[in-house]
């Protein structure tokens, strides 16, 4: 049985076995969005749930009818929950192994639809090698880890995630901070103090979410591997994602961690009889080609030369050297941009397969990788040794820029991408440098493969919204779990709304987001906004452009609601030195200064939380404490309002936070059970209307 948060047991942040289940068909894993199968799969409704809570399924077909009309058909178990009997189907040639995406109208048998998933199956772990032996998530303080750490325990609970694998969430040290590579350190120790010389033999997932996420605030309080996709039910997070996504790879990897961060997605598609490997000593990274403008914000592989003249969906090369974040200048010197050769296809007649299209010129950027045991082993001696660390360390541009055989130590000097500099970034960035010195870089090229990014008000919006491309590879809904009486058939983007109750007369704007809210009669959402957690009684309208994300917090005791509200293209992160450069700064589009004398408020170093010479919308006590969620929410959208409008509304009377301060006084208790309402009153809807 899981150890619930506050019972004894080796670790009471969720140490047993309580991840697995998976779906396994023959002798191939399926039921992920990412493994972009080489055939033609029809979802099977209300089979999403499967995936969580229970062992894998030796053959997920089985019992199942199979219908061979044309090419092959799967009937496989992918990670989505529709309620209608028509899907998403991939379609793609098996021989080719490349995938064209479109709707298609399939009817699925009646046996199939609206079938609960078998009971028989859940609670059962994982038989060894078939899934991670652990699954660690990264947090940046002990208020971060502890929500984690929460969730964790009611997902588990509920049995939203597989059984079978231990759950850790490693928090890291107080004091500087240490950066994702810092992170990855961190885990290392913890892990060696938790099992000893028992993890040299693990598979070993660890996630990076350590982070604030500024540039996404609506995942800043529960975090951004807890982020909500708009498919499933109950609806599905990041986490559960990132699971299917990477189903296939512990049972092709030699013990070892495999490292990624809680906000991407990585889609590919390989041939048939072909699997990712990490079975190579040092390091092993995922390659994606993309235009040279994507190169300058991710890393670029610049690769061993290759003796083959074809492309093939999966490649395995070494990597010369590795650039951090390089400009199109010195992707052009260190030869690392590509040209494209023939693609490896056989050719069919009549197919309407395309093959992949490259452009002109594309280099390969990263995404995950992979570090053997006795390379995580080295690092943690390192680690070890140091101490404590006083500066941020990133695990790609520090750890991979060392690797291969044209490394060299001068980009360690390279601060440009640094968000802080410390006084010892320098020497620690030469000491990693010649550690890792001589280590190999296996690179895993996935030609026929995609990367997302969703850590930006902007990505969020965009692939939940108007981006086609993932929305059908990954069957992502407009309507998501929740109660809304209708979405138009708009001719491009559409709102998307997440387990949320919205009244018959409420209207939301194509590119909007709706997460875990009520809104009431007549409430109007404009165009491009993100409203979470939010409750909304009467008549209101909230402009375009707008962010509202609602917290409970926990204040001396009592329980209390703050709302922040801002311009989604607003910069939480942007920060000036002094009083006098506030101006500097702009809130939903308007000058910082000009606002406040909106509301009423003055220039002070009290106007402040944290840090008085890093002052930011992120530390500015603008957001008004309220006793209720939905006085909490029409308050902060009147100051939004004023802002827009340009009329006067006083704060003075309100006690006002910060979000820093927000983040620290967050109630997760009460923000779980407040979701947890609108699932079950979504549920009882659901079954009355049944």
């Amino acid at each position: 049985m899981p150890y619930e948060l506050g019972t004894s047991g080796p670790d009471p942040a969720l140490s047993d076995k309580s991840l697995g289940g998976h779906f396994r068909s023959g002798d191939r894993y399926y039921g992920n969005g990412a493994r972009l199968c080489a055939d033609p799969i029809v979802v099977l409704p209300r089979r999403a749930r499967e995936l969580r809570g229970r062992g894998y399924v030796k053959d997920a077909r089985r019992g199942r009818d199979r219908r061979e009309t044309g090419p092959k058909t799967r009937l496989c178990p992918r990670a989505h929950a529709y309620d209608a009997c028509l899907r998403h189907t991939w379609k793609s040639s098996a021989a080719l192994g490349k995938v064209k995406l479109w709707k298609l109208k399939v009817p699925l048998p009646a046996d199939l639809c609206e079938k609960p998933p078998s009971e028989g199956c859940r609670g059962k772990s994982m038989a060894a090698g078939e899934f991670w032996d652990i699954v660690a998530i990264t947090a940046a303080d002990e208020k971060q880890e502890l929500a984690y750490k929460q969730q964790l325990s009611e997902k588990l609970k509920k049995k939203e995630l597989p059984l079978g694998v231990q759950y850790h969430v490693f928090v890291d040290p107080a004091g500087a901070k240490i950066g994702n590579g810092g992170s990855t350190l961190c885990a290392l120790r913890c892990l060696e103090k938790l099992y000893g010389d028992e993890w040299n033999s693990f598979t070993i997932l660890l996630i990076h979410s350590g982070g604030y996420s500024q540039r996404l605030p609506s995942a800043s309080a529960l975090g951004k591997i807890f982020t909500a996709l708009p498919f499933g039910s109950p609806i599905y997070q990041m986490l559960e994602l990132k699971l299917a996504m990477y189903i296939d790879f512990p049972s092709h990897m030699n013990p070892g961690i495999l490292i990624t961060c809680a906000d991407d997605i990585e889609l590919y598609s390989i041939g048939e009889s072909e699997f990712i490997r990490f079975d190579k000593p040092g390091f092993t990274a995922l390659a994606h080609p993309s235009s040279l403008t994507v190169g300058t914000t991710h890393g670029v592989f610049v690769l061993e030369p290759f003796n083959h003249l074809e492309y093939r969906d999966l490649e395995y090369r070494s990597c010369h050297r590795f650039l951090h974040k390089p400009s199109i200048e010195e992707m052009y010197e260190f030869d690392a941009v590509c040209r494209p050769r023939n693609f490896f296809q056989q050719e069919f007649a009549g197919s309407d397969i395309p093959s992949l299209k490259l452009e002109p010129e594309y280099v390969y950027t990263d995404s995950l990788f992979y570090m053997d045991h006795k390379t995580a082993k080295k690092l943690l001696a390192f680690y070890e040794k140091i101490g404590t660390l006083h500066c941020e360390i990133d695990a790609y541009g520090d750890f991979l820029q060392a690797l291969g055989p044209g490394a060299t130590v001068e980009y360690t000097k390279n601060t440009s991408n640094v968000t802080k500099e410390e006084s010892e970034l320098v020497d620690m960035r030469q000491r990693i440098f010649h550690l890792l010195k001589g280590t190999p870089l296996n690179v895993v090229v996935l030609n026929n493969s995609k990367f997302y990014h969703i850590g930006t008000t902007e990505e969020y919006l965009f692939h939940f919204t108007a981006d086609s491309s993932l929305k059908s590879e990954l069957g992502l809904q407009s309507i998501a779990f929740s109660l809304f009486p209708s979405i138009p058939e708009y001719s491009t983007n559409k709102p998307c709304i997440i387990q949320s109750i919205l009244d018959s007369t409420c209207s939301v704007t194509p590119g909007s987001v709706v997460e875990y809210s009520r809104l009431g009669p007549d409430v109007s959402v404009g165009e491009n906004c993100i409203i979470s957690g939010a409750y909304v009684k009467t008549t209101a309208v909230l402009p375009a452009y707008s962010f509202v994300c609602s917290l409970s917090l926990k204040m001396n005791g009592h329980l209390k609601y703050s709302t922040m509200a801002c311009g989604v293209q607003d910069n939480l992160k942007k920060n000036v030195k002094t009083l006098s450069d506030v101006k500097l700064l702009q809130f939903f589009g308007v000058c910082f200064l000009s606002c406040l004398d909106i509301w009423n408020l003055k220039v002070t170093e009290e106007l402040f939380s944290g840090n008085k010479t890093c002052l930011s919308l992120w530390n500015a006590r603008i957001f008004p404490v309220c006793s209720s969620l939905s006085d909490s929410v029409t308050t902060s959208l009147k100051m939004l309002n004023a802002v827009q409008s340009k009329s006067t509304f006083s704060l003075n009377n309100y006690k006002l936070l910060s979000i820093e301060e927000m983040l620290f006084y967050k109630d997760i208790e009460d923000m779980i059970t407040y979701r947890e309402q609108i699932f079950l009153e979504i549920t009882l809807n659901r079954k009355q209307s049944d």
